[in-house]
């Protein structure tokens, strides 16, 4: 197979970079151990900012000894966490694997939907659902059922993949704080859990198992949550050494429950009912999740024979971080740096327990994040906040219910990034839908913060001009769940409402903030590499397919979308 890639480098045939950096190097014996590791809202700059405050054993492990993609982007438009993590997760695009939004309004039901809400699989453990005392996140109050499961993902997974490949002798285990986090990695095959803020602890959903394994009980019972009753999170290093030193307190940040703008940050006794969700949005999140990823490391066998496992470790505390406080800020910065000695650590355990050299490590992240307008305005960098809760009243909107007699509500919600036209106005014969969404798009692309607009009856076409931003649209678009109206705000223009919180970001755009992601591979056999060229992560889960030498998953039809061939990769084939 060797003499094979050489003799297609030497042709100087076109090839996906994926392609080479990674099969090239899998010939002998295949990984124990697949880790895939997705860091929530890591915008791929970050790393870089703070390298030289990282310890050896993370980041640099990472990207002095593996293969590091400098210009990783994803390639759809709406940058929103479970869209992300689909799409490391199956190969395909949102129009594809059908995640297309956090939520989207299902015309059948009549409601909003969850992601991976599914009432057919309630949770195993009783009242740890949403809580909407503790809950920051709008996704999640959003779902009318705690029922959760992976059924609303139309394709399969690479850990789907890997599982059927063997007769499901592999074993694939997804952990992480939020459960859209954990599931979208685990697939439909494998197995997720998550932390629940209700009960503090973690939890799965009756579609994976009817009783937690003795494992999964003995952590909960030790209550690993109330270990940080009456500490605070504090900073790892003088503040003098931190680059926002200066930013302990800016007007954008949002004090949670009481959590507070300055450090320290105090967890308080453990009674508030804020109490895990203050967790979720400091490095204790990630800390949570670093002990149940080791357990189930140890307590599921993984990588202990001949036959490769998978283990999915999605690290939440980045993304609740930046909403909360900004993505340049004191917070944050330390946030990162937590984050570096976490992936230490789990890179030492594995290294312990499965050696890594048996393993293959793949970090990235489901997306980026753009930085607070305050923060930006105060370098006189246009940016401001967007309320689309508000377009139904304004005057555009009242001039188009005229013109084709709409009566009552034209809008019947956003869903970002898609304006849903109420079931009403869609079913009303004497309307053409066309025209309306054209109408549409002309008023709304005039509203503040709004870049462009595009209607669903081009995007179903295709009949959209050929720019990098409709491109990222139609790869968003599905037929079933996609609003009437696709809705791009300016650069820096964004919500910034959860449910009635004032945050300081929120990420969802396809500007480069939002889309530029680390990517790198490292362990088992890959030698280091650092690649220029743009790639895209619609590659990373077929290439770990091939890197397996197994099928790939159903829905990567447009993978290798990377082209050319790295020097540093043809130093790896001599």
């Amino acid at each position: 197979m060797k003499i094979l890639l050489r003799k297609i480098v030497a042709s100087g045939k076109p090839v996906a970079a994926f392609f080479l950096c990674l099969p090239l190097l899998a010939f002998g014996e295949p990984p124990r151990l697949v880790l895939q590791i997705t860091v929530d809202q890591l915008r791929a700059d970050l790393p870089s900012r703070y390298y030289t405050r990282f310890g050896e054993g993370g980041f640099r492990y990472l990207y002095e000894n593996g293969i590091r993609f400098v210009d990783a982007q994803h390639a759809h438009a709406n940058t929103e966490t479970i869209v992300g993590h689909t799409t490391l997760a199956t190969g395909a695009h949102p129009a594809m694997h059908g995640m297309i939004g956090n939520l989207w309004f299902d015309r059948e039901t009549g409601f909003t939907t969850y992601n991976v809400e599914d009432a057919r699989y309630p949770l195993l453990t009783a009242g740890s659902g949403v809580d909407k005392d503790q809950e920051i996140d709008p996704t999640q109050r959003a779902a009318r059922s705690d029922g959760r499961s992976p059924a609303a993902i139309e394709v399969t997974t690479f850990a789907d993949e890997l599982r059927a490949s063997n007769g499901g002798q592999s074993r694939a285990v997804g952990v992480s704080v939020k459960d859209r986090g954990a599931i979208s990695m685990a697939g439909h095959s494998g197995t997720a859990y998550w932390f629940s803020k209700a009960s503090g602890e973690f939890v799965t959903s009756r579609y994976y198992m009817d009783e937690y394994p003795a494992w999964v009980t003995r952590f909960n019972a030790g209550k690993p949550a109330s270990d940080y009753a009456g500490t605070a999170w504090t900073l790892l290093e003088p503040k003098e050494d931190y680059l926002f030193a200066d930013s302990d307190d800016r007007a954008w940040e949002t004090d949670v429950g009481g959590f507070g703008r300055v450090f320290p940050h105090q967890y308080g006794n453990g009674s508030s009912p804020y109490f895990t969700t203050w967790l979720t949005l400091s490095p204790a999140g990630d800390r949570l999740v670093l002990d149940f990823a080791k357990q189930a490391l140890v307590e599921e066998a993984l990588g202990t024979d001949a036959t490769t496992d998978y283990l999915s470790v999605s690290f939440s505390s980045t993304d609740y971080v930046g909403h909360v406080f900004g993505p340049s800020s004191l917070e944050a910065e330390d946030n990162i740096l937590n984050l570096d000695r976490r992936l230490a650590e789990l890179f030492a355990f594995v290294d312990e327990t499965v050696g890594l050299e048996h393993t293959l490590i793949v970090l990235s992240a489901d997306h980026g994040g753009p930085d607070a307008p305050g923060y930006l305005k105060a370098m006189s960098i246009p940016a401001d906040y967007v309320d689309p809760d508000r377009w139904d009243s304004q005057e555009a909107i009242s001039r188009i219910k005229a013109r084709f007699g709409i009566e009552g509500k034209l809008i019947e919600t956003y869903e970002h990034p898609y304006i849903y036209f109420t079931t009403a106005v869609k079913q009303d014969p004497t309307i053409d839908l066309a025209q309306l969404e054209s109408a549409v798009v002309q008023e709304v692309s005039a509203f503040s913060g709004v870049a462009l607009a595009v209607s669903s009856s081009h995007l179903r076409t295709g009949d959209v001009p050929d720019t990098p931003i409709h491109r990222a649209m139609l790869r968003n678009f599905h037929p079933r769940r996609s609003g009437d109206v696709f809705v791009v705000f300016r650069p820096n223009h964004f919500i910034n409402d959860f449910d009635g919180l004032t945050v300081a970001s929120t990420h969802g755009s396809p500007w480069p903030y939002d889309t530029s992601v680390p990517l790198v591979f490292a362990g088992h056999q890959i030698e280091p590499c650092t690649v220029e060229q743009r790639v895209w992560t619609v590659d990373v889960a077929p290439m770990l397919a091939n890197y397996l030498d197994i099928k790939k998953p159903s829905g990567a039809i447009d993978a290798a979308l990377s082209l050319a061939i790295p020097e540093c990769v043809r130093a790896n084939l001599k």
